[in-house]
């Protein structure tokens, strides 16, 4: 699994869009360092790349990576090797292009220019929605063997995760705000990966002041091992599970 998970990493690091997406976050993560003086202020404004464009570019990426290497995954088919170990050496060699993007990208000015505790916060997160979405886009294109309706569910994921669902979140908060919803919201949270490492970064930042009750109830609890650890238990349930069922599926789709 490893040799063809090399020869796939391989062809996907001499892509010009992975080469691109790199100079990209590297560019603009530089450049808010360099204009702003405090380093938590181009912290807060990378946080807006990491929370939209990654999964965005995850998601499309590879959804349009799994479709321009089906006829290689087939020639891999018709070779004495398990569809486990095809579909695994996929998802590892997109999963660490994707990562080696963002660490190039994002981490090394971060690294550079805030190698502090929020710092961390956001190379964590940034990497763990890096995988959780490629799982994700893994999952919506293996399902759909149509490559439109595959890179349209998988625009849609995005569109839900980054946008509508923090509509519905809202909903739900003012519909219910006579109730006590602090510990509600937490569960919430875990529903959705772009909001949780948006919480969890937010707080490492010292702004749970600003949010009242709820974000001392929120510091309390990622500021402590136990939050750290759910925060870290529920992104690997999210990168684990959609990688599952796309393995499964995979293994019972008909080429």
């Amino acid at each position: 699994m490893l040799k063809l998970s090399r020869y796939v990493l391989y062809d996907i690091l001499r892509n010009k869009i992975v080469i691109a997406y790199t100079l990209f976050l590297f560019l603009v993560s530089f450049s808010m360092f360099r204009m702003e003086e405090n380093g938590s202020k181009a912290l807060l404004s990378l946080l807006n790349i990491v929370l939209i464009v990654l999964p965005l570019v995850s998601l499309v990426f590879t959804t349009i990576h799994y479709y321009n290497s089906y006829e290689f995954i087939e020639l891999m088919l018709s070779q004495p090797l398990s569809r486990t170990r095809i579909i695994l050496s996929e998802y590892g060699a997109v999963c660490v292009s994707l990562l080696t993007a963002f660490w190039l990208g994002v981490g090394v000015p971060v690294l550079l220019f805030a190698p502090d505790a929020t710092g961390f916060a956001l190379l964590f997160t940034g990497s763990s929605l890096t995988v959780v979405f490629t799982s994700i886009a893994f999952l919506a294109a293996v399902r759909s063997k149509d490559k439109a309706r595959g890179i349209g569910l998988a625009l849609l994921l995005w569109f839900y995760f980054a946008l509508i669902y923090d509509g519905l979140v809202l909903m739900i908060l003012f519909a219910f705000s006579d109730y006590p919803m602090e510990k509600f919201t937490l569960l919430l949270s875990a529903l959705n990966p772009i909001d949780l490492g948006r919480i969890f970064i937010m707080l490492k930042m010292d702004i749970s002041a600003l949010m009242g009750y709820t974000g001392a109830l929120y510091k309390d609890f990622f500021g402590s091992g136990t939050g750290v650890a759910f925060t870290s238990g529920i992104m690997l349930l999210w990168a684990a599970v959609p990688l599952w069922l796309s393995v499964r599926s995979f293994r019972r789709k008909d080429m």
